[in-house]
């Protein structure tokens, strides 16, 4: 009897909710769908290449409990067992902190947001020398960070119905795009993460059970929820994510690109990354991700995104988090360096408390990175990589180029302060100056390098050996990294 309503009442659900989505569509209108190659050979703006450095931001209903891990619904609820622990862990946590019967979703009840700034937030971002902002609109437990009252399928599971009855994305959004970097005087682009799938919504299990022949959580929960935030908030990217079940035709992917890139109002800035199926992941999209903290070790033609976390712990706010887990400023300079080197962006995660502040560690480390960058921005804004060598690893240099300069980042400072460089080939008027210093170039000259197989000389050519400044601590340019500017290369 119980079974019989059950599933009579899912099937009335899923009618209703079909009627909805079909409406949705009509209201859309038809869209046409593209191959990938086609939107792949789509012109990426500008912006999005010479920004270098974006804020990740994961914040949602887990940031409450804020125990281990993001997908704490999912190891709870599901009984999973991986890298974020044990169920049974996140079962003793429930049992030892919350009532009897207490269900995931009575944390949104918890989710006040009382302290949240957006307006500090936005701040203490362009400080850091970020170019644009991403949001977790929606994480994979399906609650909606944004006034989604529209959507019929997010009824009672959306920040305004449930929890700080506050657009939370609305309000950052406003701030993030009257922000200004100090250091490139470029107003901060905002850009918006949404999770395709959902752990535990009907409709998607439903889809799952046929075999994804069925797209009811797209018609009417995923694609009237894309619709809505890129309307409301005209974000410049999308961040998709959750989409490793199910292939982009499943969830209309390119259909819905076609629209944002080419017909929506921020058609001209839009950008997107690859997480919209199994066949698109590390395959297709404005730029690439693959897989979390995505970290090439060569330079890639296709431009990629490193999307990676400051607490090493979580990409979600952890009570259980110490001081050590937090990378240090010096290692996340070196891996920003790095990363520009070899073609692509830091996306640097910040995870917010559930009452909406962010812990001063994080704010120390984006602090540190704005003061290095301060220096040193013109070697990573707006600069490409040098194609003819991207790292000499014997002297721990990293390469960056602009239109007329070559930049050679040290991360370790040379013993005796020479640094010996293999790569570039100076002329009779290059000139070495370390950023930051106001006084003249540096003196170098060329030695001779050998290259040996056996007894046999393979070939002989000049080394550049250049004699870096004593920087005592009046005149230090910057901590963890030093930048030298290489003017009239003859091999730029």
């Amino acid at each position: 009897m119980c079974n019989t309503f059950k599933e009579w009442h899912t099937s009335a659900f899923l009618r209703l909710r079909l009627l909805v989505g079909l409406l949705f569509l009509l209201s859309v209108g038809a869209n046409s769908s593209p191959t990938w190659d086609e939107l792949d050979a789509r012109t990426n703006p500008r912006w999005y290449d010479e920004a270098k450095f974006g804020i990740f931001i994961h914040w949602g209903l887990f940031s409450v409990p804020g125990y281990l891990s993001p997908w704490y619904q999912s190891y709870w609820q599901g009984h999973w067992e991986g890298p974020y622990g044990s169920w049974k862990q996140y079962d003793s946590f429930v049992n030892e902190t919350e009532r009897s019967n207490f269900a995931y979703q009575d944390y949104a009840h918890r989710f006040l947001a009382e302290l949240y700034r957006p307006d500090y937030w936005a701040d203490a971002f362009a400080k850091s020398g970020a170019q644009y902002v991403v949001l977790t609109s929606k994480h994979h437990e399906g609650y909606c960070m944004w006034n989604s009252t529209n959507i019929a399928t997010t009824w009672n599971w959306n920040v305004m119905d449930t929890g700080p009855r506050r657009d939370l994305l609305g309000d950052l959004s406003k701030e993030v795009k009257k922000a200004v970097s100090p250091y490139t005087n470029r107003t901060l682009k905002f850009g918006i993460y949404h999770s395709l799938l959902e752990w535990f919504n009907p409709l998607y299990h439903h889809d799952m059970k046929n075999n994804w022949t069925t797209q009811t959580m797209v018609d009417l929960k995923v694609l009237p929820e894309l619709y809505d935030l890129v309307k409301r908030y005209q974000p410049d990217l999308l961040w998709s994510d959750g989409a490793w079940e199910a292939d982009s035709t499943y969830w209309k992917a390119t259909e819905f690109l076609s629209w944002y890139g080419y017909n929506s109002s921020v058609a001209e800035t839009a950008v997107w990354n690859d997480r919209w199926g199994t066949d698109a992941t590390c395959a297709h999209g404005s730029y690439l991700t693959c897989n979390d903290r995505y970290q090439p070790d060569s330079f890639q033609e296709r431009k990629w995104e490193d999307a990676t976390t400051m607490d090493t712990s979580s990409w979600g706010y952890n009570r259980n988090a110490t001081a050590q887990d937090f990378m240090s400023v010096k290692e996340l300079i070196d891996q920003l360096i790095r990363v520009v080197a070899y073609g692509g962006n830091l996306l640097l995660n910040v995870a917010p408390a559930g009452d909406g502040t962010i812990h001063p560690l994080y704010i120390d480390r984006l602090m540190g990175i704005g003061e290095w960058l301060g220096v040193n921005g013109r070697s990573v804004y707006g600069t490409r990589p040098w194609s003819v060598c991207q790292t000499e690893s014997d002297s721990n240099v990293f390469y960056t180029r602009s239109n007329e300069s070559l930049f050679a980042h040290i991360t370790q400072w040379p013993a005796e302060s020479v640094l010996v460089l293999k790569c570039p080939h100076p002329s009779s008027r290059t000139k070495f100056r370390m950023l930051g210093l106001t006084e003249a170039s540096l003196e170098w000259k060329r030695q001779m390098h050998t290259e040996t197989s056996g007894f046999d000389v393979i070939r002989r050519f000049p080394d550049i050996a250049i004699a870096l400044p004593k920087l005592t601590p009046d005149i230090l340019p910057c901590h963890h990294a030093w930048v030298l500017e290489i003017s009239e290369v003859e091999n730029l």
